[in-house]
């Protein structure tokens, strides 16, 4: 029985000979998610900076225009960046901070869900209120659908639901990028591990 748990311990250590595809995977993840939202805040400057200093309607957010620029190139240029593995490490730092400014900014007080799971998922979602006026809005919404509406047609594609738009698209995206701060962009299929080959060692 030892023997054959320290076989299979033997053969889990032989798995680091490609620990560069979970780096490069979380790369791919992360690169489109942020390029594309980078050049929407890139090409509506106007908007994306109304919305981020408009104390009403908007996130309230002093020097809205520097404010939309720099998270706008953070995301667009650490998101090509991510994709190549180029600078990994460095870039995962103002995206980080982004991350972090969309989560207390724009999302808080929306709680954890991202969408109004009616059985949750972590225990510390703090706006279970949200959620239950979710639900019951949902149930109206689909109620309506359902009465007035070609119900089936408009569930083809997928169900009815209510965007929640907490914080945990924003707190899945921060961990990810904290791994790849901590961990780089991986051997064989970033330009940091060629550069590091190179000039480094």
């Amino acid at each position: 029985m030892v023997e054959k748990l320290i076989q299979l311990q033997q053969l889990l250590a032989r798995s680091h000979k490609v620990d560069f595809i979970a780096p490069l995977l979380l790369r791919i993840f992360l690169a489109p998610i942020m390029i594309q939202a980078g050049y929407g805040k890139l090409t509506a400057l106007e908007d994306t900076a109304a919305w981020m200093g408009n104390p009403d309607w908007g996130l309230g957010l002093p020097m809205p225009m520097l404010m939309a620029i720099l998270a706008g190139l953070a995301e667009f240029v650490g998101g090509i960046a991510l994709l190549i593995g180029l600078a990994t490490r460095w870039v995962a730092i103002p995206l980080m901070f982004t991350m972090v400014v969309a989560a207390g900014t724009a999302h808080w007080q929306n709680g954890w869900h991202a969408l109004p799971e009616s059985t949750l998922t972590v225990p510390w979602e703090w706006r279970t209120d949200l959620i239950e006026q979710a639900s019951d809005r949902k149930e109206k919404a689909v109620s309506l659908l359902k009465e007035h509406g070609n119900y089936s047609y408009l569930t083809e594609a997928g169900s009815i639901t209510i965007l929640k738009n907490g914080i945990e698209f924003a707190a899945t995206y921060f961990i990810m990028l904290l791994v790849l701060f901590f961990r780089g962009g991986g051997r064989y299929v970033s330009v940091d591990y060629w550069i590091d080959k190179k000039y480094l060692k």
